[in-house]
């Protein structure tokens, strides 16, 4: 077997010794590497130039229930078996999936080191259809996951607003009620929706009381060919294929029905969301890290420059151990972060790793910064080329800024994450204060 470009594979993927990844991981590694690289990968790079990865891609990937492990794990089981899916390419019992699987699954689908193709497929699965499957009412899990689970239908999560993006508790689109009670009447703005240019609902946050994060709710609001709604494809750095959206609502009427659990709480089921989102984005960035850096390392094994080849030359091999130690440091990191979500029951993990993923988020971010610089600058001109040989790490680095604003900006992250330590270390301290006093009763 040929030994892979060092950096170009996590070091479980080498034959290096993991506690984390039993023979169903291995099966399932194997099964989806090969489904995605036929019908995403091989294209991934010509689509992104052209702007839009073929509608025939999401219904391949509907159809073989590859859109389903986009999904935090565990995956529902009762709703898929009740629609027929047993297992995800014959490989994985749905009632076996643990996390390991999700993030082997996040990896693969970043393994062309773009983040565009991808997120076209799997967004509105990984992201609208978790809230309805937690907090939804039996009667709106009826109405909408047959034909979301299935493909049939797709949906995307729609939070951002020109003037509200990290800050989610000050979104201003409203929604008040109609005379009769039964309606909302929704009017605002949604901006950098990721799939909602092709979505036909998505799952809103809106403002149905007053001011600040009590004031939200989560509503599935229909989007294509809906009185009221307007959608436009928005330009963004990188993601060309990703259907970025900007979305108009003027007086959209929608049932009261489609609330997803109850109205003000809206901002507690968006920052449960949000965990899974941003330990999806970490793991898919540390991919796209993982492709720039070895690109680089590989075609400093070949250019030659100033007589040498360019891996002859003390300051390249500095600069790709400095990145390639940030990026190995961080895939040990995700994988830590994804063996813990097999072991915490999701109350736990909202606790206790909340802050730690929008941490690790941040950090994401970070490396890939690192590596696709590095990337670019190895490369040289070619890195500076949106055509030939170095078109690859120039697309990455142009989608830095994708993975540290987009899911929570970076800054905001990393003030996040340590006010959720301090408010999980005040909380232990207190109940360790009285259970001391207790003990003195």
């Amino acid at each position: 077997m040929k030994r892979p470009i060092p950096f170009s594979e996590p070091p479980w993927l080498n034959g290096l010794p993991s506690p984390y990844y039993n023979d169903s991981h291995r099966r399932w590694q194997k099964a989806c590497h090969a489904f995605v690289t036929e019908n995403l990968h091989n294209n991934s790079l010509q689509w992104e130039a052209e702007e839009m990865v073929p509608p025939h891609v999401f219904q391949t990937f509907a159809k073989a229930n590859m859109l389903i492990p986009a999904m935090p794990a565990p995956l529902p089981v009762q709703w898929l078996k009740r629609l027929g899916v047993n297992d995800v390419l014959g490989v994985v019992k749905v009632e076996e999936w643990d996390y390991i699987h999700s993030a082997i699954y996040s990896d693969e689908m970043s393994r062309s080191g773009l983040a565009g193709p991808s997120g076209s497929l799997s967004t509105g699965m990984a992201f609208g259809v978790p809230p309805l499957l937690k907090f939804g009412s039996e009667a709106l899990q009826e109405c909408f996951l047959p034909d979301l689970l299935l493909g049939r239908k797709r949906t995307c999560i729609a939070i951002t607003e020109p003037g509200a993006g990290s800050d989610v508790a000050n979104i201003e689109t409203t929604a008040e009620k109609s005379p009769d009670g039964k309606s909302y009447i929704i009017n605002g703005t949604k901006k950098w929706i990721t799939n909602g240019i092709w979505a036909h609902y998505s799952t809103m946050a809106i403002r149905t009381g007053g001011p600040g994060p009590s004031g939200l709710s989560l509503v599935v609001v229909p989007l294509l060919d809906y009185p009221g709604v307007s959608m436009r494809r928005m330009k963004v750095g990188g993601f060309a294929t990703s259907g970025t959206t900007f979305i108009e609502l003027e007086n959209v009427k929608v049932p009261v029905k489609n609330l997803v659990g109850e109205e003000g709480c809206g901002m507690k089921y968006i920052m449960t969301n949000f965990n899974h989102e941003r330990l999806t984005i970490a793991i898919g960035v540390t991919r796209q890290a993982r492709v720039a850096l070895s690109s680089a390392f590989e075609y400093c094994l070949q250019r030659e420059a100033f007589g040498k080849i360019l891996m002859e030359q003390a300051v390249v091999r500095n600069r790709l151990a400095q990145a390639g130690a940030l990026l190995e440091s961080l895939q040990a990191w995700v994988e830590q972060f994804a063996y813990q979500m097999t072991q915490l029951n999701r109350e736990e993990a909202d606790t206790e790793l909340g802050g730690l993923t929008a941490l690790a988020k941040a950090q994401a971010g970070k490396v890939l910064d690192e590596c696709a610089r590095c990337a670019v600058l190895l490369f040289g001109g070619n890195g500076f080329t949106s055509t030939g040989r170095g078109e690859l790490v120039e697309r990455i680095y142009r989608e830095v800024p994708g993975a540290r604003i987009p899911g929570g900006s970076e800054d905001v992250m990393l003030d996040l994450a340590v006010r959720q330590l301090v408010k999980n270390y005040k909380n232990q301290t207190k109940l360790l204060e009285r259970s001391k006093g207790s003990f003195k009763l």
